[in-house]
């Protein structure tokens, strides 16, 4: 079995400092755009368009992005260039599964929300997108990744992350 490859601790923590910043903005906007109103009689280009929308749609786009391929999404990439060559070497590592199982996580919460918005479901974006913010802040100031304690436990309950034994 090949070993397991690891990651620097702080680079996520770094990541997630940068996108708690943008969904921050992203809340904001959404709580003074038109989410937080009559969106049922707003326009589906006024939903498309309103400013906390098209931030929300960025962020899940990065999500997206550190989903499908980590080593080179603009944060971590970012992290590895400018960063940590800064920094002393690194003494923690962890397992590069739950960060990004994280960001699927934080796809989901704001793909849910931007599907509401436009479906016109008032504070659905701002709601997700606070959401979301709390996540990455926990993650970025005290170490605490919710959605790599959700990968942990949903390994434990072996619903995912284990290799299943091939039958020979």
């Amino acid at each position: 079995m090949p070993e397991l490859q690891r990651i620097d601790v702080r680079g996520p923590r770094f990541a997630a400092s940068i996108t708690a910043v943008l969904l921050l903005i992203a809340t904001f906007l959404s709580l003074i755009g038109i989410a937080t109103g009559d969106l049922a009689s707003a326009s589906l280009g006024a939903r498309v368009t309103d400013p906390g929308f098209l931030l929300v749609l960025v962020i899940a786009a990065l999500f997206l992005w550190g989903v499908v391929s980590p080593r080179t999404a603009p944060w971590g990439v970012l992290y590895r260039r400018v960063v940590q060559p800064r920094l002393a070497l690194p003494t923690e590592f962890e397992d590069p599964r739950p960060p990004r199982f994280a960001q699927g996580v934080g796809l989901f919460v704001t793909a849910v929300g931007l599907l509401l918005h436009l479906a016109g479901v008032p504070w659905a974006l701002p709601i997700a997108a606070a959401a979301a913010f709390i996540a990455a802040f926990l993650n970025a100031v005290f170490g605490l990744c919710l959605g790599c304690q959700l990968y942990l436990l949903l390994q434990r309950a072996g619903l995912i992350g284990r290799r299943r034994p091939s039958a020979a």
